[in-house]
Order: C-alpha cells, then structure tokens, then sequence
C-alpha cells in the first residue's frame, strides 16, 4: 500500500509520535512512506509497460517530456531519475535559485491529478502540492513547511480543510511565537481531523 485508503483510520508513527506522513522531511520513517507515494506509482507504471533494465532512463525522459499525460506520482518520479544539468541534484528538486530546477518543478503540475472516489472534490491537488512541499522543503517557509507536512496526514484519507480554515489557522500560526507555532498547527490539525471523522460518522 503506498497510501492509506480513503476514509482510513489515522495511525501514529513508531518513530516520532505524529501520525503516519506528517513527521517528514524530518521523521526518517516519514519520509520514507511520503516517498513511497510516488515511488510505489512508479513501480506500477514500470510493470504496465514492461520495462527492461536499462530502459528506464529513457522512460522518464519520455514522461517529463509529455508531463500533461501522465498521472502526478510518475511526473515526479521520472523526475527523481533524472539529473539536473545546472545544479547535478534530482532534476526539479535541487536547491532555491537553481533555474532548471525551478523550470521543471513548475512543468511538474502540467500532470493529471484525479481525485480518488470518495475524496473530497480537489483533494488530490492539495495531497500533490502538500506532497511536493514536503519532498522539496530547502525552497518553503518554515511555517509553511509545518503546516503542509501536518495536515498532509488528513489528506491522504481524503479529507480537505476549507479555505477559510487554512485561513485562519494560517494567520493565527504566523502572528504567533515561533516556539508556539508547531503547537498550534497540530491543535489546528487536530481540530481538522476531528470535525472530518464527525461528518463521516452516520
């Protein structure tokens, strides 16, 4: 499984105590599951086209250069295959400043996003964005990191915070402390999955 179903129960992480997801880039055992979003896709689209070694190189070339044609996970992980000729960092994912990887990161959401049944309408855009953010942190805020890295957990079943409630737990995060922000993104968080798990409840 490369992510949990929709309407799946949340589960915490053995490893830093939040739930499943939400603890990368930091949390090791995170990041390797936020990974496997997409590497799990990949794998997938290896076996629908039968790939031999050797080949897989020039598949990713083949998907970054038609990106509207294919399903989010394997744009960015025919990125991940791919060397930036600027920087030398997995193309799209190399550090601020570097123009070719700006430029293939902003190619990247030319891909096919379909929401999953049952899943909130645009949920699959904020799991791709929130997704993105988390895989490529060195070019976010850190208040933004925090934020995405959170609620990336409450996504992945298919929920979707409102606007307004972005909003606010947005503004009520940065006029805060900064020792009391991470504190106040998970009550937020919280209050999300909360009010989720109520509106599925008969």
């Amino acid at each position: 499984m490369t992510r949990p179903a929709v309407g799946a129960a949340l589960r915490r992480c053995a490893e830093c105590g939040g739930y499943e997801y939400g603890g990368a880039p930091a949390c090791d055992d995170c990041r390797a599951l936020v990974d496997d979003i997409v590497e799990g896709e990949w794998s997938a689209f290896l076996r629908q086209w039968n790939v031999e070694a050797g080949q897989e190189a020039a598949l990713a070339e083949m998907v970054t250069s038609e990106p509207d044609r294919h399903d989010w996970r394997i744009v960015d992980a025919a990125y991940d295959r791919m060397a930036c000729p600027e920087c030398g960092e997995r193309l799209s994912r190399g550090p601020v400043g570097c123009s070719a990887c700006d430029l293939a990161h902003g190619f990247r959401y030319a891909a096919i996003e379909t929401d999953r049944p049952g899943a909130q309408p645009g949920n699959e855009h904020g799991v791709r964005v929130n997704v993105s953010v988390v895989r490529r942190p060195q070019v976010t805020s850190e208040d933004e990191l925090l934020v995405r890295r959170l609620v990336l957990p409450l996504l992945l079943i298919g929920s979707l915070p409102g606007t307004d409630q972005a909003q606010r737990a947005s503004a009520l995060i940065k006029k805060a402390p900064r020792e009391e922000r991470a504190g106040l993104a998970e009550q937020a968080v919280e209050a999300w999955i909360a009010e989720a798990l109520s509106r599925s409840r008969p």
